[in-house]
């Protein structure tokens, strides 16, 4: 049975949604520890900022969360392992990252990387739906018609 897997990324979370045959989709949330803003010690005392401290600070800020990306995306990657297909979707520049990650490690095996798209925030419903209809484009004009 084909396991089919769509994420919705961006730096706070992923959503991670898997679609196995016509049992009930699985969701699930990974949260991210990825810092977005750096706290210089010395920034409100403006008699002894010193320029060194500040270029440190930013130094350290920008390998800690780097290293805090990597971590974010290793759990995403070992969430998908064992999947056929994957569908990517999400605003920001996560979704590259997580995508250049993938080609780049071969120990996830056979899976299909389908495609990369941009969008926008999107609630849980949305989310869900918009891997159903990417999966089933079909499925979805034919519950439209019988709307109607």
């Amino acid at each position: 049975m084909e396991i089919q897997v769509g994420i919705w990324i961006d730096t706070k979370k992923a959503i991670i949604v898997t679609l196995e045959g016509q049992k009930e989709e699985k969701i699930t949330e990974i949260d991210s520890e990825v810092e977005n803003s750096v706290y210089h010690n010395k920034e409100g005392n403006k008699g002894n900022f010193s320029v060194g401290h500040h270029s440190d600070s930013e130094t350290k800020f920008t390998n800690r969360k780097k290293e805090q990306m990597d971590y974010y995306l290793d759990a995403v990657m070992d969430y998908i392992k064992g999947s056929d297909y994957l569908y990517v979707f999400g605003p920001g520049e996560t979704k590259i990252k997580l995508e250049q990650r993938i080609r780049d490690k071969k120990s996830l095996g056979k899976i299909n990387l389908k495609a990369v798209e941009t969008s926008d925030s999107m609630t849980l419903n949305e989310i869900v739906a918009q891997v159903k209809d990417f999966y089933n484009p079909l499925q979805r004009k034919v519950n439209m018609a019988k709307m109607r």
